[in-house]
């Protein structure tokens, strides 16, 4: 079995739980289409507890990653899974465009990523992971698209995160050598 194959399997072993457990279809539609709207309140919260530094780095991080999207999607394009087979369970609306990779997967995992390298909070982690695989479930992304997305945010949460450190340690060691 090659890689394309076994995204469409994976896709349609994910999206096909949606129609075996129709009473979970709602929970994940809400997944897929809402948590956006509690990411931004999340991140005005933070921003008004004066987090500003992970904010800047959340999304420094998010802005690396898009880039890094539109390169990777120069490279290999599909449309949604919706768009390309047949007897898929398709949840919500969307228009057909190249879905390579999940700009939603690629939002989460940036902002998310950064907040649990921050604060340390493995919901963040799980939070991404849900919405990632709602869009699966919903129809809209294969496997890939997600798995992608979530690798090219996850680097730029680190590169970014390291490169904050490393700057507040020598900012650190800068004022403690003045201090004496």
């Amino acid at each position: 079995m090659n890689i394309s194959e076994m995204n469409v399997s994976l896709f349609r072993m994910i999206n096909d739980l949606g129609k075996e457990f129709t009473f979970l279809n709602p929970i994940f539609i809400f997944i897929a289409q809402y948590t956006i709207y509690l990411l931004i309140a999340v991140v005005l919260f933070f921003l008004i507890k004066k987090e500003r530094r992970m904010i800047f780095s959340a999304v420094i991080s998010l802005i690396i990653a898009e880039i890094g999207a539109r390169l990777v999607g120069l490279l290999h394009s599909n449309n949604q899974p919706f768009a390309e087979l047949d007897n898929v369970n398709q949840l919500v609306e969307k228009a057909v465009d190249n879905s390579f990779p999940s700009d939603h997967t690629i939002i989460f995992f940036a902002l998310c990523f950064t907040f649990f390298l921050f604060k340390k909070g493995f919901w963040w982690i799980i939070l991404a992971l849900f919405v990632g695989i709602s869009r699966i479930w919903v129809g809209v992304h294969y496997p890939a698209d997600v798995i992608v997305g979530a690798i090219l945010a996850i680097g730029s949460s680190l590169l970014i995160y390291k490169i904050i450190q490393k700057t507040q340690n020598k900012v650190q060691v800068k004022n403690k050598s003045e201090n004496f």
